[in-house]
C-alpha cells in the first residue's frame, strides 16, 4: 500500500480533483482508498437512528451493515486523536491511499492551489508539498521560490497529475510519517 497527500486551502478544489483522479488511477487496475480528516465534527449518523442512539448511550464503537457499505464509528470521547499511522493501519488493503488533510505530515503531497481565491501557496509553509497544480500561470513568487524542486502542474491535466502520484507515492511502512 503506498500514500500520496492531496493539500491547499478550503476551497481550492481539492475534492473536484480527487473526483477525477480516482476514476483515472482506478482505470489503470489500482484500487484507491481515501482517508480524510476534517478539523469539522462529523457524523456519518442520523439522531433517531437505532445506531446514533446506542452509540450516544456510550459505545466506544458501532459498526453499522447495511446492503451496500460498512461503516465503523469509533467515539474520541475527550482522547487525542489517532495517529495517520494507527489510521491506515486500520484500512483494507489497496494500491493507493490518497490523503487529504493531515497537513503537518511528512508524506509527499500535491497543493491545489488557484491564484483567484487570494490566498498563499502552501508549499512554503507545510511539509512535503513537493508539487503544485493551478488553474493559472505561475508568478514567481517568494513563497514558491523558497520551495526548490516544487514541481508545478496543470490542474485541468488529470493524467498528468495521476502518473505524477504513482510516480511520487511513498510506502508508509518505509518512512516516518510524523503529523
Amino acid at each position: 500500500m503506498k500514500i500520496f497527500g492531496i493539500a491547499g486551502h478550503s476551497g481550492m478544489g481539492k475534492t473536484t480533483l480527487l473526483e477525477r483522479l480516482v476514476p483515472a488511477i482506478s482505470a489503470r487496475g489500482m484500487v484507491i482508498s481515501l482517508l480524510k480528516h476534517s478539523h469539522k465534527n462529523i457524523d456519518v449518523d442520523r439522531p433517531g437512528k437505532d445506531s446514533y442512539r446506542l452509540r450516544e448511550s456510550g459505545c466506544k464503537e458501532v459498526l453499522l451493515l447495511g446492503n451496500d457499505r460498512w461503516a465503523l464509528m469509533h467515539e474520541l470521547r475527550g482522547t487525542p486523536e489517532p495517529s495517520l499511522d494507527y489510521l491506515l493501519g486500520r484500512m483494507q488493503h489497496c494500491d493507493l491511499v490518497l490523503i487529504e488533510g493531515f497537513k503537518s505530515g511528512t508524506f509527499p503531497k500535491l497543493e491545489v492551489w488557484r491564484a483567484s481565491l487570494e490566498k498563499p501557496p502552501l508549499a512554503s509553509v507545510w511539509p512535503g508539498i513537493v508539487a503544485i497544480a493551478s488553474d493559472t500561470r505561475f508568478v514567481a513568487s517568494e513563497q514558491l521560490l523558497a520551495v526548490p524542486n516544487l514541481v508545478k502542474l496543470d490542474l485541468a491535466d488529470t493524467a498528468s497529475i495521476a502518473e505524477f502520484i504513482l510516480l511520487h507515492a511513498i510506502n508508509p511502512e518505509l518512512s516516518d510519517l510524523s503529523i
